[in-house]
Order: C-alpha cells, then structure tokens, then sequence
C-alpha cells in the first residue's frame, strides 16, 4: 500500500500524518503537492487536517478547486482509497465524494479535546482492524466539524453501512452530552457507497504512540494496509 498526503497552504497535520505513516507504520509515503495533476503510483491518498486556503469562503472550499483536487475526484471514481481527516473531510464533502457536510459547531466554538467513538462498521477497508460497537478514543480540533444530511439521507446512509463511527460516551452510549459539536446522529465519520472513500473529524495520526497517550489510530492505518 502507498500512501500520497496532500499539501495545501495551510495544511498543519500533513507531516505529523506522513511521520506516523513512515516511521511508525513504516508504509511507503510520498507528499502530493496541490497543484500535482495527476495521482500516479499511490494507492491511498490521504487529506490531512489543518486549515486549507485559511478556510476563506468556506472550510475546504478553496482546496476543492485546484488541481490535485480534480486528479483526487478521477482518483476515487476508478477505486483508489481516499481518507480525508478533519479539513480534509470538508474538502470531500466539497468535492460530493462524500455525503453531507460539515456545518460550524452548534455553540459557535472551536472545539479541542478527546472524545469517544464507537465503531457502527467494521466491514470497511479502513475500519477492518476494529470490532462493530468496540469504543476507541481519539482527539478532535475544528470549528466546522458538525456533520449534516437531511434526514432521508441520513436513514439512506444507516441502511448502507456508511456511517463509520459516533460520537458516544466512554460506555458506548450515544447522547447528546458526548456529541462534541452537535453533528446529526452524534456522527463523527462516514464513508461512501462504494467504501472506498472515507472521511472523520478526529484526528488518527494523533493517536498512534505511546508517547502521545494513546494509539488507537493505529487501527485504522494498519486496516487500510491490509485491504
């Protein structure tokens, strides 16, 4: 499997995803550039977190409309796997490779914590590793991280499996108190019809050391290596 992470202005997780890919899952990893306008020799690109463009306009919105983003877009339509962590989440939606999108958060802050997820889908290729209902923990950072479907499309995405993880208390219940910026259904990652395009506000690359208090993000990087 090799990984491709993509570089906007404003890109602030692009290293700490392409270290952890490199040196600590020892994957093959190379940084694709945002005006690159083709994806060659990549298997997995990845859309790192920070704040694309500044977030002007939109979060995500500038990034969608440059040239790695049209090759990511022909990328996925021929089954490459595409994983958008937090900006690069927005950036999916944008691009309508993924369902919704991310709105401010309900109170109007930005949000900087761990939270609970529980896994509704461990039949994916990047949540393979992990048990349906298992609760990881993970960090998350955004101020536009409130995921939004209407309700037709949100029963749409529970029938097919799309919903990937939610936002749940240590137990793994889900209530209102343990949605962190009041995403609909406490979701906290979907991905699309075709399960190779994926996309979650917390942040996996931060949760893969010992060092850092936590690896569960683990998980995921060593799910899509083995898909």
């Amino acid at each position: 499997m090799k990984f491709g992470v993509c570089v906007f202005p404003g890109s602030n997780c692009d290293y700490d995803t392409y270290y952890v890919l490199r040196d600590v899952v020892g994957a093959e990893v190379r940084f694709l550039d945002f005006r690159e306008t083709k994806i060659q020799n990549i298997d997995c690109v990845i859309l790192p977190g920070g704040f694309s463009f500044g977030d002007y306009l939109r979060a995500g919105a500038l990034a969608s409309k440059t040239p790695i983003a049209k090759a990511i877009v022909d990328f996925a339509q021929k089954g490459g796997f595409v994983v958008g962590i937090c900006n690069g989440f927005q950036i999916l939606t944008e691009l309508h490779l993924l369902p919704g999108a991310l709105l401010k958060n309900e109170n109007l802050r930005f949000v900087c914590k761990d939270v609970y997820l529980r896994v509704e889908n461990s039949s994916t290729p990047l949540t393979k590793k992990l048990e349906k209902g298992e609760v990881i923990r993970m960090p998350i950072a955004h101020g536009e991280g409130r995921f939004y479907v209407p309700e037709d499309e949100l029963k749409r995405l529970e029938e097919r499996g799309q919903i990937l993880f939610r936002y749940c208390q240590e137990d793994g219940s889900i209530t209102k108190e343990a949605n962190p910026n009041g995403s609909v259904g406490n979701i906290a990652g979907v991905c699309n019809e075709t399960f190779n395009v994926f996309g979650l506000m917390p942040h996996p690359e931060r949760a893969c050391e010992d060092l850092l208090g936590y690896y569960d993000g683990l998980l995921l990087w060593y799910s899509l290596i083995s898909a």
